[in-house]
């Protein structure tokens, strides 16, 4: 079975795979697919960005597609981030340091440090197209702990509850129990294990 992971996002798409080796499937990516296109995430919710991007990909590819969505929600700034996360503050445009530099400058004054993180995966082939939902609370720290990974900087400043350190600096294996993103992947996991 060959199952396309559709992101352009490095840093989610060795996450991704890590999370679903189990399968033993053969994992491609978009750039190994010659996939330029970028699907444009236009809903209102993760769940609708999820699954129209998995539908997306897997009606250019032919493939059976796993696409996610996610962001954070800090409570200090409201409803600002959510599904808008990255294209907020720097914009998409920004390079992942010029982002969190924005992020931690607004962050800087807040003592409210309050945030959860939301994931919406999704799987879509010809004849299915299905969701599941996985989120984590924590707080944002202070300063950068660790060196941003691409494309997912705020894995550098994200602590997790009853955590004593960042995603970032977590193992793989510690990461994908903890995270938003683990937590949604276990059960499509599950689902794809069952198909």
């Amino acid at each position: 079975m060959k199952l396309l992971i559709a992101t352009h996002n490095p840093g989610k798409f060795q996450e991704i795979r890590a999370m679903l080796a189990d399968l033993g499937a053969e994992l491609v990516s978009l750039d190994e697919l010659g996939v330029a296109q970028d699907f444009p995430e236009e809903g209102h919710s993760f769940e609708a960005n999820a699954l129209g991007k998995a539908r997306f990909y897997h009606e250019l590819s032919g493939l059976p597609t796993v696409a996610d969505d996610s962001g954070i929600f800090v409570e200090a700034l409201a409803d600002e981030l959510g599904v808008k996360t990255r294209r907020w503050g720097a914009g998409a445009s920004a390079t992942d340091e010029e982002w969190l530099t924005y992020f931690m400058e607004r962050m800087a004054l807040e003592k409210n440090r309050k945030a959860k993180f939301v994931c919406v995966a999704a799987y879509a082939d010809e004849a299915q197209a299905v969701a599941f939902e996985g989120e984590t609370h924590g707080v944002i720290t202070e300063d950068v702990r660790v060196p941003v990974k691409p494309g997912i900087p705020l894995s550098s400043v994200f602590l997790s509850e009853g955590c004593a350190t960042v995603y970032s600096a977590l193992s793989e294996a510690e990461k994908n129990e903890l995270s938003h993103r683990g937590k949604a992947f276990v059960q499509l996991l599950h689902f794809l294990a069952h198909v």
